[in-house]
């Protein structure tokens, strides 16, 4: 029996007279990866940022239905959107480091939150080892994060996530702008971070979601066309347009 650790209900966003997802019901499992995949401008970023509210800054955007980290309502304004994005992970498309040395982008985070002091160290060291950079960079912590390769401040930017201890992480194209070796230690690094978090992840890239997916969402003009184990998804869709889609007919 699969546990469900995020959910929406219903879920509709419009930016301002444009009506962006509509009628969007899902459950993610808990410790699995769930890939969002679908054409170019389809709804799946805009419906990854609705669950760590990311448009909540935006001006004309206007969300009904219920979306739920467990029992947890996420839009109840009781609710601390810090709180909240401690507990759901985000990971951009393009590493976005921050301009201090290694060490202080995992430091930052935890000083923030109010972590102890004498544990940080520990933390940084877990949160890099387990995103496959502690030994690539353990002699450096003080370099700015910046000289980091691509891959490197990808996988520094999930560590940054990783050492809040989220429940569940977020992954918008977290490979696009990585070359084949650097996604495929991503990859891999998904496969890992799977055991201890719940992963989203948005990828426009079928096989890249055949090889890391238990789950898969399939979504054309902000509506939930499919949503399936990965097998049922790329061998048995039973709709139409996922067929098509996942034949290479359209993209």
């Amino acid at each position: 029996m699969e546990t469900i650790k995020l959910r929406a209900e219903h879920l509709n966003l419009h930016f301002g007279n444009k009506h962006i997802l509509k009628n969007i019901n899902i459950d993610f499992p808990k410790n699995q990866v769930t890939s969002l995949i679908g054409p170019s401008g389809c709804g799946k970023s805009t419906l990854l940022r609705c669950f760590n509210r990311m448009h909540d800054l935006t001006p004309d955007a206007v969300i009904e239905g219920k979306l739920f980290l467990d029992d947890l309502d996420l839009y109840d304004r009781q609710n601390s959107v810090t709180e909240i994005r401690k507990r759901i992970g985000m990971v951009f498309q393009k590493p976005n480091p921050l301009p201090k040395s290694i060490y202080e982008n995992l430091s930052y985070a935890l000083k923030i939150h109010n972590y102890p002091k004498d544990e940080i160290p520990g933390l940084i060291r877990n949160a890099l080892e387990e995103s496959f950079l502690w030994e690539e960079v353990k002699d450096e912590l003080k370099k700015p994060a910046v000289k980091l390769s691509g891959g490197q401040q990808q996988r520094l930017c999930i560590a940054r996530t990783v050492v809040l201890r989220p429940e569940v992480i977020l992954m918008d194209e977290p490979c696009s702008a990585l070359d084949p070796i650097s996604t495929k230690k991503i990859e891999e690094l998904i496969l890992k971070l799977k055991k201890d978090f719940t992963i989203v992840i948005v990828t426009h890239n079928m096989q890249q979601a055949q090889r890391i997916s238990d789950k898969v969402v399939f979504m054309y003009l902000g509506e939930l066309i499919e949503y399936g184990s990965c097998d049922a998804v790329f061998n048995h869709p039973q709709h139409e347009l996922t067929r098509r889609y996942v034949g290479g007919h359209f993209g």
